[in-house]
């Protein structure tokens, strides 16, 4: 509610003001909204195009593409290096992108490894991961810096998946066979996920649902990842401390896994909590390195391969994995597997672990394309991204390849390697390609303490955006109430479950803001067109009989109470109310909007006051057009603007007397 208690905001017919009012300062003839159309429109089709159904317009806009040039235009569109390939700058950008490029992909070699740990899939298939997506988008997608290929927060998640769809037998000892077939059979459940992932996001593209991702919030997205980090540190546990224990999944899974791993810490592996320790010891250090001097290395130092190489080496030469059981990486097979589809029959068990997978996978990457096509003046296509990741899981799974999405390390790797466009994804795949080929036995006796390690590492940029939080508290408590809630609901029950509770907490915050906004009474600044909130200014001019409202907030069934009630407080309609005529028209929540409007005009004409709407945009037009009420609302109550709206009343109050006159903004 607007106003000071116990007193109206506008004055009456015949109360006094203290300033001049300027009726004499007429500049023009007030235009309403049908002489606009007439003058600087087509008044004949705008009625038809208002009133025109969305799915209409879109199927006009189809039918378009079916010419020469619209299929150009289209093949522009989903193709974007038709776009920028021939204005590539090759003498400034090919030295960046290939360095860029090739910094990334050996990062991809130990991370998709490590990732795919995380997966419960072999290791191997973390190397298709990180070809297959990257290849796909450098083709289809708009983000000119984003790289793409295995993400912590999908794999943890796709490895909840698999371990629920294919669980692990209770006996535990499995021969060579077994393992080989349980292996198999969770392959198939990653790739049945990123399939179904990736054909929703293809439906969510068909319907042109780019503005989805306006509803997972940078709170939103910020706390999940922070969540999902500190899920993904503890259940490395079990491999840095050489431990073999039974993933947990589904609520309170973080703490189930803390308990088992301090249950089993008297049974860790000596040699592995030494590798993990060794190892931590230098990653660490070099990603703190290379954030803190990343503008003056030419490169970032790779300590992830280094960290690989070396711990491959001392494995092989010390017999690690015989003479202290360490767990080996083994054979990476060479080349590439057949094409397989999915098992169609798990598409209805994995469909509620794909939705919010496709949520995440869009949320993150469509942020992350964003925030550096903001920082280097370029534009992105929300549903071009759509079209580019749907393709990208969903292809891809046919190669055996688990959920992928854009990465938050390895984009901000390649934006300081110097990377300038989507060509780096090429260079990348060389190098992953290179490994699967040729160099996948030098990584045989790599210890998977390592690869978890190289989990846990990756996890820096995560955890530290924690540190935003003080700053969002100063900023917007709602905000930060909102990754508060979307983090602890992560961390206490799951990576799913707490995503859909800081949605729905998120949207629960959007209403409660529609439900707080004021009725604002304004008041026209002397000697000017400009009109301001009174509360603004006590020098602003209340012309007696005059009252001009804003009412800055969609009205729909969630406020038309509220905006009932704060009208008739500021009009004085509450004393003896009469019942509100019915109208007809869709019971919709637009047309419940529209009939509040339509009932405000009766109850305000009953009451002997002529009300005048101004400024109504297009989708305000059309809904009272849809709902079969515009002539309840005559033409020549609806104005261009709020100036063409005053000027109309002040002529109305100077020939006809002090009649009360209302302008709704």
């Amino acid at each position: 509610m607007s106003g000071l208690p116990g007193a109206r905001t506008c004055p009456g017919p015949g109360e006094a003001s203290d300033l001049k009012s300027p009726l004499s300062a007429k500049f023009r003839e007030p235009l309403t909204e049908t002489r606009f159309q007439q003058l600087f429109g087509d008044a004949e089709q705008e009625p038809e195009l208002l009133a025109e159904p969305r799915w209409s317009r879109l199927w006009r806009r189809r039918a378009s593409a079916c010419s020469g040039p619209g299929a150009w235009r289209l093949l522009l569109a989903r193709l974007p290096p038709l776009r920028w390939l021939p204005h590539y700058r090759w003498r400034a950008w090919l030295l960046g992108d290939a360095v860029a490029g090739l910094t990334v992909g050996i990062v991809h070699v130990p991370q998709g490894m490590a990732f795919a740990l995380l997966t419960s899939v072999p290791p191997v298939f973390g190397l298709y991961t990180s070809f297959f997506p990257v290849l796909i988008y450098t083709l289809l997608g708009t983000g000119r810096h984003l790289s793409t290929g295995t993400f912590a927060v999908l794999s943890l998640m796709t490895g909840s998946a698999v371990e629920r769809l294919v669980p692990e037998p209770l006996s535990g000892n499995l021969s060579g066979i077994e393992k080989e077939q349980l292996d198999a059979q969770r392959v198939g459940a990653a790739a049945a996920v990123a399939f179904g992932s990736g054909a929703l996001m293809l439906g969510m593209f068909a319907l042109q649902l780019g503005v989805l991702a306006t509803f997972l919030s940078e709170p939103v997205v910020k706390a999940l990842t922070s969540g999902a980090a500190l899920h993904v540190l503890v259940s490395q546990l079990p491999s840095l401390l050489g431990v073999p224990l039974p993933r947990q999944i589904g609520c309170f899974a973080l703490f189930k896994t803390l308990a088992a791993v301090l249950t089993a810490l008297p049974r860790s592996s000596p040699a592995e909590l030494t590798i993990s320790a060794l190892s931590l010891a230098l990653l660490v250090p070099v990603k703190e390195l290379n954030v803190r001097f990343r503008d003056r290395l030419p490169t970032p130092i790779p300590g992830e391969i280094a960290m690989v190489l070396l711990a491959s080496v001392l494995c092989f030469t010390s017999s690690l994995d015989t003479r202290y059981n360490v767990q080996i990486v083994g054979l990476l097979p060479g080349g590439f597997p057949q094409p397989l589809l999915p098992s169609l029959a798990e598409l209805p068990r994995i469909l509620a672990d794909s939705l919010p997978m496709a949520l995440v996978t869009f949320a993150v990457s469509a942020s992350l394309a964003s925030i550096y096509a903001d920082k280097y003046s370029y534009t992105i296509d929300s549903n071009q991204e759509l079209l580019a990741h749907g393709v990208s899981n969903l292809v891809s799974s046919l190669f055996s390849c688990f959920p992928n999405s854009a990465t938050l390390a390895t984009t901000s790797l390649l934006v300081d390697a110097g990377g300038n466009t989507q060509l780096a994804g090429l260079f990348s795949c060389m190098v992953v390609l290179s490994v699967l080929l040729w160099l996948g036995p030098l990584f045989y006796y790599l210890p998977k303490a390592v690869l978890a390690c190289i989990n846990i590492s990756s996890m820096r940029q995560m955890f530290f955006q924690m540190r935003e939080l003080p700053q969002l508290w100063r900023i917007s408590r709602v905000d930060f109430a909102v990754w508060m809630v979307t983090w602890v609901a992560v961390v206490t029950l799951s990576v799913d479950l707490g995503l859909a509770v800081g949605v729905v907490f998120s949207m629960m915050t959007v209403v409660c803001r529609t439900q707080r906004v004021q009725c604002l009474a304004l008041g026209l600044a002397e000697g000017t067109e400009l009109y301001r909130p009174l509360r603004e200014s006590h020098k602003l001019l209340q012309v007696p009989g005059l009252c001009i409202l804003s009412y800055p907030a969609p009205l729909y069934f969630g406020t038309r109470g509220q905006f009932r009630r704060v009208l008739e407080w500021h009009l004085g309609l509450g004393e003896g109310r009469k019942e509100a005529p019915k109208t007809d028209g869709p019971p919709d929540a637009d047309a419940a909007g529209a009939r509040e409007v339509v009932q405000l005009a009766s109850r305000c004409r009953d009451a002997g006051i002529h009300l005048l709407l101004a400024q109504c945009n297009a989708s305000v037009l059309g809904t009272l057009t849809q709902a079969g009420l515009l002539d309840r609302v005559t033409p020549e109550q609806l104005f261009v603007s709020v100036q063409d709206a005053a000027a109309h009343a002040l002529e109305r109050l100077e020939l006809n007397g002090p009649k009360t006159c209302t302008v709704w903004v």
